[in-house]
């Protein structure tokens, strides 16, 4: 049969999915350019066509994976709500809650980002904006009055250290913490950080927790506008 020609961007888009998902199952250190290709049923020639080395193709597949995880934290702080009941939704889905796929991969960046500057850069610019989107929500609900918090950005540092360091453990070791123990810890590392009672509830009864990382039930991508008088893509290699 004969292969489906894809755009750039599509081809892109298939090239990273397969590394992330390459990366996940071996390792950053252990997976190859050619585990990539086979992974998809094409040449490592066409990955190389996309990205000239391995380091490139790892960064841009962090970025990938990074991309949407922010898009997912966006939509929960985004959500019509109270600030308390956003962020605990954040910090839920935040939370190693037994979905240990999505951890492995950024402990796996998080290692390697020693060694490599370009993914250093990448999981920083991640952190980053993670504490900053926490701590423009602590602000807006202190500014309402919801709860009192005189550091919202030492805060946003603790929660996201904490949940961090629990996510290492969780992931790295036998004998993980049962699902309920976990979220109850980041509930009450919440709580604590808000001055609010802990066991307090945040959210309604019944309300589902969001997927955890590596979990997401994203929506799907919109599709991209075509660039005006754009030139065909260039021949990829078979």
């Amino acid at each position: 049969m004969a292969r489906v020609r894809l755009s750039v961007a599509e081809r892109r888009d298939e090239l990273l999915r397969a590394a992330v998902e390459q990366i996940e199952a071996r390792g950053v250190a252990a997976v190859r350019i050619s585990d990539v290709a086979a992974a998809l049923g094409v040449s490592n020639a066409l990955v190389l066509y996309h990205f000239s080395s391995k380091e490139q193709l790892v960064a841009a597949a962090f970025t990938h994976a990074a991309e949407g995880d922010l898009a997912q934290l966006r939509r929960l702080l985004g959500r019509r709500s109270t600030a308390v009941r956003r962020l605990r939704a954040a910090v839920r889905w935040y939370a190693p809650t037994g979905q240990a796929k999505g951890w492995r991969l950024w402990i796996e960046g998080w290692a390697a980002s020693l060694r490599d500057p370009e993914l250093r850069r990448v999981a920083a610019s991640l952190d980053q904006e993670w504490k900053a989107a926490l701590t423009r929500v602590i602000e807006e609900g202190t500014a309402a009055g919801e709860f009192r918090c005189a550091d919202p950005a030492g805060a946003a540092w603790r929660l996201t250290a904490f949940l961090d360091g629990l996510a290492v453990q969780t992931t790295s070791y036998t004998g993980a913490l049962p699902r309920t123990t976990m979220l109850r810890w980041a509930d009450a590392a919440l709580a604590r950080e808000l001055n609010l009672p802990v066991g307090a509830p945040a959210e309604p009864a019944g309300a589902e927790d969001p997927a955890g990382p590596g979990d997401l039930a994203r929506p799907e991508d919109p599709a991209e506008p075509e660039d005006p008088a754009r030139p065909e893509d260039p021949a990829e290699p078979e």
